[in-house]
């Protein structure tokens, strides 16, 4: 089957916007397997890879960023969006090109660790050029979509690559003016632990960024939280310990995540996009912002 690989291209990007993407690229595969560590390559999870495609959608609603910490924690976000997405695109390409392609999984390597994933999504997405690395723990912004979840595809079907951005959307302008002021951008001011920290240079450019994942994990990933709960009451001397350790107050609150499959059930912070401005108030970063550019075209 002879296929034009920049039709290709084309019709699958195509397809993930229209199914709710909002930014769609592929990624140099030479690029990815130079800079992944060994075990994280594209090749490593599909050996005979042509091409990673990646997509983002949407973050928060604009009403999100106005709600209490506590209540954001339960909005759990819109990457299944993006899977669902990615699992299509897959299907498409097998059913239109007769080629393999598999969705990639977000997960976790399991020989690795809970905080390893199978596969680098950032940097299938910055490559692809559809985010670029924000002071606030490397999170990816885009200039006109501001904060976005991804997903990616793998396929044996050679597409040409994207390029990524040319321009860093971070530091914003209001940004650059805080630091100058206080030596600090918002993101890195009111995060809740403290685990953000770097410089901008004279040109208003990120020089450097600091990210102390273990800070931030340890509040906003608690992966641990259900075993170390369960294996404070089995050590437990008596049934009040072990009753305390099990209907805790913040402890009831994990049991009611699972119980009603609350995406926020590992918690969440979002308080380094909250204060962000390219986050919150890039030209077509939520809803509202989408719809009025829709009425002005």
């Amino acid at each position: 089957m002879e296929i034009d690989a920049e039709d290709a291209k084309k019709t699958i990007l195509d397809y993930c916007l229209r199914k709710g993407a909002l930014a769609a690229g592929v990624a140099d595969l030479a690029a990815l397997e130079r800079i992944a560590p060994p075990g994280h390559r594209p090749s490593d999870l599909m050996p005979k890879i042509k091409s990673v495609i990646s997509l983002g959608v949407g973050g928060q609603t604009q009403g999100a960023w106005s709600v209490p910490a506590k209540a954001m924690g339960y909005f759990g976000s819109t990457e299944t969006r993006a899977y669902t997405i990615a699992y299509g695109a897959a299907f498409l390409i097998e059913s239109r090109y007769q080629t393999p392609a598999i969705y990639c999984p977000p997960d976790m390597d399991n020989e690795k660790g809970p905080r390893v994933p199978l596969q680098s999504l950032k940097l299938h997405a910055e490559v692809a050029g559809i985010g670029a690395r924000s002071l606030a723990g490397d999170i990816l912004l885009h200039p006109e979509f501001g904060y976005m979840y991804f997903a990616s595809i793998f396929t044996e079907l050679e597409l040409p690559p994207d390029q990524p951005m040319e321009t860093n959307p971070c530091p914003a302008p209001s940004c650059v003016a805080m630091y100058r002021q206080i030596g600090r951008t918002p993101c890195q001011k009111f995060c809740p632990v403290q685990c953000l920290s770097g410089s901008i240079d004279e040109d208003g450019k990120q020089a450097e960024m600091h990210y102390d994942m273990a800070a931030c994990a340890e509040m906003s990933q608690q992966y641990e939280a259900v075993p170390a709960m369960l294996s404070e009451a089995m050590a437990a001397e008596d049934a009040q310990g072990r009753e305390d350790a099990l209907f805790d107050p913040d402890n009831k609150m994990l049991w009611y995540k699972m119980s009603v499959g609350s995406g926020g059930l590992l918690a969440q912070c979002f308080e380094c996009m909250r204060v962000c401005p390219i986050a919150t108030k890039a030209p077509l970063a939520d809803p509202i912002r989408r719809s009025i550019a829709k009425e002005g075209v």
